[in-house]
């Protein structure tokens, strides 16, 4: 009966979680539950594994609608018909076209479809339904079947739909129509909403209501019978082979990792043994085929120019070593391939691949053509409901104005970290009351569909056969399963990731070619690592625009280490993780790490497991080796609690077991309690995360890419951070970090800059991409005319070739982008205001003739420096000179470099800020940590405890007054702030206009 359910996966309408929705119906009694979300099979595989637990008959289907108007049900028959509807819904959904109004519509409907249509009474005539469609009849509706011919009395079946708890969830049900809608709730219509009696209702109850049309139960019942589905999971759903059999694969698996061998390796037996040793596991696991098509794309991508990084735990493997996935040596760090694989492991492996920002749709477009769109897809994701997003658009619905819901987001913050605190805090406004009320019941729903940040699946069999798909803006098919269903059914992803650091090595290395004529080897990753240049960069902290190594807390860290060398970078990359700053073991990191002698380890074994990090756990790796070796668990175990340990299995009662098990193992082994316990906290504090070793020696080599190419060729190497867009800082820091490696640049100017930023010997033009407002258009009109016929010859000649608008014109004259002319720029405004007003010619070309430039008559008329300042912040949003140049300078405030004098006295400083980070005290208070610059350009870090924050908040960019002491940690200064003030601008000067 219950053949029309819905979960919270149909968005912004249903209430039930998939969990709830089983659970309600047994209680309800319930022998068969049919799930049909709308035009979605999110959680398909869910709802069958729940119902098979609850002694529950699962039918998968969909509710198909065109926007609030209910089309049709869909029920597979079974298997073939689940994947028969994720088909159809996804070849609709990806087109964005509407649903047939009959689903008999669809051209191969009647020969491929196994499965029935159930249409509401009323919306098709019984006489045009097709052998395997039927009306399907609300309790309500009974009495509309007076007079029904008996010629048709088998087509109709019981229809009661689930679609709410009870009418409290009713009302979540209207909140939800009305944020799909984006309106306020007075005028949500009465037709997008669901009836009030869409819930759970008694089978007696059921059959009573058509106690005079028993035929009608007994075609449900028969309906029932003929729907049946069988979801397999945990096995393996993958491509099975890159070539035609799996002896094939073997073979040229092996042929790639020798002939790799010999080029990493040379003659070496240790790393022969290694190699022979992972090959047997890798075909004995059945992965073959996974690394083969990591090495095609990646081939692929090498022919094509593009540069990668190969990281996460498959760069423990010396194999991907040797098929140039990763770049890192296991051997020389140790690395422990079990991290990766195991024999135990029946989960699948991780390659985490990062390219180019600008060329990874070119990789995910060719494994979509390589491996056939009908088996491949991007894995989907789902954005849920959090606080802020509940209250900004309940707020919304409620009718509140902006700034209101603005605030009250900002004081949920305030109140910490717990959403129930945040959900709980009482509120003086009614409106504000209703939306914690009904915030708390719609927090973590599912709000839309989005997409993985860079997972893929390529599967056997068509991947519709699993899930249905849709087609985001990026223009990819997308599964609408995420990638935690899609591993427990038996595919496993491939990462295929973007960064913007790729992006500006490849750049830098163009930039260097031809500015300089030097070519670079970016691959000589040995020769950047022992580069005593290089390390000096490196432990002098200048690591500005240098990947994963540039943030003021990863520049604090290596400045406390002293770091410069690969192996220590390896360990800060994972050490700066919040678990293990968490947990204090960054501290003690530190603190061994200088003086090694005095370690004292928790138990010899630990201190020989974790020698090469003086005791202290800082890799995922640590914790198998641990569990492992310490606490007696198998290496399958091990891997399962590393895993379980990094949130997806927290609060599931297996990890509790795992605990148990690992105290039981070290009371066997002898240990104490005490002993086990702080291991267990040591290891449950921070595994989640932290980084495997591999992923952070990943990230060291690019980031030993990155301090090569910034201590050789340090404008290019800005320069091309600065055109990739990315880095932590903001476009402002980059130019002033260009300026000081003794580049001159010059604001955008019409006759040299291009739509990036370009670097011609040591001038530097910005690009017009950083002026605000000026449309790309007009910037492609003034490069193409400029390569066909020169540069522009004055004013005139740049109108008459351009034609931009007045207010394009405008932007340029003010940002100085017209100074090749020799006049300011008050008096370009004034004869440009002429020009476009004589000039009527439609044309946009180069004239044969040349005429002389008009003349104008003009009063003196003068420019202010400060005004230029100005400018510069309106139209690029920021000073490219030093902003200092910008406020009254106040001599009496100390400098960077005059803080150690002062350790322990109290300072003021008049500083520029750059950023903060806010960050949890232990009481749920909220304390951050600020990032300034001096008016030497110098670094100032400060920390704001929660009283002086409260007091004196951070105010966004601009100039502060700080009052505060000197402290030090391991060599680091910083000052606790005590006070602060925002210091505004010098103003601009609108004299001589």
């Amino acid at each position: 009966m219950y053949l029309n359910c819905k979960t919270y996966f149909s968005f912004h309408y249903g209430t039930y979680s998939t969990a709830e929705l089983v659970q309600a119906g047994m209680e309800t009694g319930a022998t068969t539950l049919a799930l049909t979300n709308i035009n979605t099979t999110c959680d398909a595989w869910e709802f069958v594994s729940r119902c098979k637990e609850s002694g529950i008959k699962p039918i998968l289907g969909a509710e198909v609608r065109n926007g609030d108007q209910l089309l049709y049900i869909l029920l597979a028959a079974n298997n073939r018909g689940f994947t028969w509807i994720n088909a159809f819904l996804s070849g609709h959904l990806s087109a964005s076209k509407p649903f047939p109004v009959k689903a008999g519509q669809e051209p191969f409907f009647q020969d491929l479809w196994d499965g029935y249509v159930i249409y509401p009474l009323g919306s098709k005539p019984v006489e045009e339904l097709l052998p395997n469609e039927m009306i399907g009849v609300l309790p309500e509706e009974v009495n509309k079947l007076f007079g029904m011919s008996n010629q048709y009395k088998e087509k109709f079946i019981i229809r009661q739909p689930v679609t709410v708890q009870n009418k409290k969830y009713h009302n979540v049900h209207r909140l939800l129509r009305a944020v799909d809608k984006n309106i306020v709730l007075s005028k949500l219509e009465s037709d997008a909403i669901c009836a009030t009696t869409e819930q759970f209702v008694a089978p007696s109850r059921l059959f009573e209501a058509f106690m005079q049309y028993p035929f009608i139960v007994t075609n449900t019942f028969r309906l029932i019978d003929m729907c049946s589905i069988e979801m397999e999971f945990g096995t393996d759903k993958n491509k099975k082979f890159f070539t035609a059999s799996k002896k094939d694969d073997v073979q040229l698996l092996r042929k790639l990792a020798y002939d790799g061998y010999r080029l990493r390796y040379g003659n070496n037996t240790k790393a022969i043994d290694r190699l022979n040793k992972e090959l047997q596991v890798i075909e004995d696991l059945g992965f073959t085929a996974y690394f083969l098509i990591t090495w095609d794309f990646l081939r692929y991508a090498s022919n094509r120019g593009f540069f990668h990084v190969g990281r996460g735990s498959g760069a423990n493997s010396i194999v991907a070593y040797c098929l140039k996935i990763t770049d890192v040596d296991p051997l020389e760090l140790n690395l422990f391939f079990e991290r990766f694989l195991n024999s135990e492991r029946t989960s699948p492996p991780d390659f985490d691949i990062d390219f180019s920002w600008l060329d990874r749709d070119e990789i995910i477009d060719y494994i979509f053509k390589r491996y056939g769109e009908q088996h491949v897809a991007l894995v989907g994701s789902y954005v849920t409901f959090q606080y802020n997003a509940v209250v900004r658009e309940l707020g919304k619905v409620f009718g509140l104005p902006s700034k209101e819901i603005d605030d009250m987001g900002a004081r949920g913050y305030y109140y910490g970290d717990s959403r129930k605190e945040r959900f709980n805090k009482p509120q003086s406004d009614q409106y504000h009351s209703l939306i914690m009320q009904y915030g708390k019941l719609i927090n973590n729903f599912p709000n839309h569909l989005s997409i993985h940040a860079g997972g893929m699946l390529i599967s056997e069999a068509p991947i519709h056969s699993y899930t249905a798909t849709w087609m985001p803006p990026k223009g990819f098919s997308t599964t609408q399963i995420d990638m935690h269903v899609a591993e427990d059914i038996g595919l496993y992803k491939f990462d295929v990731l973007s960064q913007r650091g790729l992006g500006h090595i490849k750049e830098t290395v163009r930039l260097v070619k031809e500015n300089r004529n030097i070519s670079i080897q970016i691959d000589e990753v040995e020769k950047f690592k022992n580069d005593p240049n290089v390390q000096d960069q490196l432990q002098n902290v200048n690591t500005i625009g240098c990947f994963y190594v540039e943030s003021p807390a990863m520049r604090q860290l290596l400045s406390k280490l002293k770091c410069r060398d690969y192996l220590t970078l390896v360990s800060a990359s994972s050490i700066i993780r919040p678990g293990v700053a968490s947990s204090g073991m960054m501290r003690e990191y530190i603190k061994r790490y200088h003086n090694p002698e005095t370690v004292q380890h928790l138990h010899p074994l630990m201190g020989e497991l974790l020698k090469d990090t003086f005791g202290v756990m800082v890799f995922q790796e640590d914790v198998i080796k641990v569990a492992h070796f310490f606490g007696g668990m198998s290496m399958g175990e091990a891997d399962v609690l590393r895993r379980a340990m990094s949130g997806k299995y927290r609060s599931h009662n297996r990890f509790a077991l795992m605990k148990e098990q690992f105290t039981r193992n070290c009371r066997e082994k002898g240990y104490p309690d005490e002993l086990s316990a702080e291991v267990w906290r040591q290891m449950e504090s921070f595994a989640g995360y932290s980084f495997c070793k591999a992923h952070s020696a990943s990230f060291a080599v690019e980031s030993f890419q990155d301090l090569y190419l910034k201590t050789y060729y340090p404008m290019e190497f800005m320069v091309g951070v600065l055109n990739n867009f990315g880095g932590f800082y903001s476009q402002e820091l980059y130019f002033l970090e260009l300026r000081k490696t003794g580049a001159t640049i010059h604001l955008p100017c019409v006759n040299n800059s291009d739509y990036l930023t370009n670097i011609r010997d040591t001038d530097v033009h910005m690009g017009f991409v950083n002026l605000k407002g000026l449309e790309k258009q007009l910037i492609e009109t003034i490069i193409l005319e400029r390569s066909l016929h020169g540069h522009f010859e004055h004013l005139q000649d740049f109108i008459e070739r351009t034609r931009p608008g007045a207010e394009q014109l405008n932007i340029l004259v003010r940002i100085g982008a017209l100074r090749f002319t020799g006049k300011n720029k008050k008096r370009l405004l004034w004869e440009s205001n002429f020009l476009q007003k004589k000039n009527t010619e439609s044309h946009i070309g180069h004239r044969l003739f040349q005429e002389a430039p008009l003349q104008f008559r003009l009063p003196e008329l003068t420019d202010n420096p400060l005004d230029h300042l100005h400018d510069e912040i309106e139209l690029l949003g920021f000073p490219l000179r030093n902003p200092f140049e910008l406020v009254e300078q106040d001599e009496s405030t100390l400098l960077a470099g005059d803080l150690p004098n002062y350790l322990g006295k109290t300072v003021t400083m008049q500083l520029y800020f750059i950023d903060y980070k806010a960050v949890p005290t232990k009481n749920q208070e909220v304390m951050s940590f600020g990032t300034f610059i001096d008016r030497d350009l110098n670094w100032v870090d400060t920390v704001h405890f929660p009283l002086a924050l409260r007091i004196y908040p951070m105010k966004g960019k601009g100039f502060y007054r700080i009052r505060g002491k000197v402290v030090e940690d391991f060599g680091v200064f910083s000052v606790e702030v005590d006070y602060m003030q925002k210091i505004g601008y010098r103003e601009r000067q609108y004299a001589n206009l």
